[in-house]
């Protein structure tokens, strides 16, 4: 069932996505060669508490940390652990936190140190997808037309569009109905209305769209260890248009980079 929430919950839901956004924001001048994956989800805990919410992830399912983390060919779901960082790796981070009843939830995939130039390309379409997807999901519009519009831009490029995992509806539990995949046809599946919140986020592969699973329980990997990408926005539906709720401008901030992406999704532009 498809839980519709009131602008009052959505500006919740908000405060919650925010605080994801600046904890991503925060592990972007930290994500370098040397690192270690449990350093980042350690500061990312600390973080989220002192922002007085609780890391949305932690116990999750019996999740074991804070943070997703999977590097290069790892699709989703990785562990942290003390393996240092590398120059030339690209790192998934997804992130969860519950404030006010409500979970905020989103990811972004860092470049560490010098990335391969096919690399590269492949972080640039997933995240260009993303906001293909995003300007889909609009009263009257169905599941498939965002999953069509991430699939076709993706596989007209090459790259391969994970099947098993998909996004979701989020609010006072972290997946809730609908479920949104990164493929399919238009005009099928569940139809958008006001009110609606999901999380939509494509993971995307340079090769095989296959994927396998590590014997831990939780590690995605691709089938032919190419790198994979996930970028990862939730986004509200008001006044009949998506509505981004997360935002990746305090990683922009962070990292220099200038972008205007985002604006086309705000009724209010966001000031970092």
């Amino acid at each position: 069932m498809i839980l519709i929430k009131t602008r009052e919950e959505i500006e919740l839901m908000r405060e919650s996505a925010l605080i994801v956004s600046k904890t991503l924001g925060l592990l972007a001048k930290e994500v370098k060669p040397g690192v270690t994956t449990l350093f980042l989800d350690k500061i990312a805990e600390e973080f989220i508490r002192d922002q007085g919410a609780i890391p949305g992830f932690l116990g999750l399912y019996d999740f074991p940390n804070t943070l997703c983390m999977s590097p290069n060919a790892q699709v989703v779901h990785g562990i942290p652990n003390d393996k240092p960082l590398v120059d030339g790796d690209i790192i998934s981070i997804d992130c969860g936190a519950l404030k006010n009843g409500f979970y905020g939830d989103h990811a972004y995939t860092f470049e560490v140190g010098e990335v391969a130039p096919e690399t590269k390309k492949l972080l640039e379409v997933t995240k260009e997808s993303l906001y293909k997807g995003i300007a889909a999901f609009k009263a009257g519009n169905r599941v498939g037309d965002v999953g069509y519009a991430i699939q076709n831009y993706c596989e007209e490029r090459g790259y391969g569009v994970v099947r098993e995992l998909v996004g979701h509806g989020v609010g006072k539990k972290m997946h809730e109905d609908p479920e949104m995949p990164n493929y399919g046809k238009r005009g099928r599946g569940k139809k958008f209305v006001e009110g609606m919140v999901v999380a939509i986020e494509p993971m995307i592969n340079l090769g095989t769209h296959r994927i396998n699973q590590l014997s831990d329980g939780w590690t995605i990997l691709t089938r032919d260890n190419k790198p994979s990408a996930h970028f990862e926005h939730d986004v509200a539906i008001v006044n009949g248009k998506p509505e981004l709720l997360s935002t990746f401008k305090y990683i922009y901030k962070e990292l220099g980079i200038e972008s205007n992406e985002e604006d086309a999704f705000r009724e209010v532009p966001l000031v970092v």
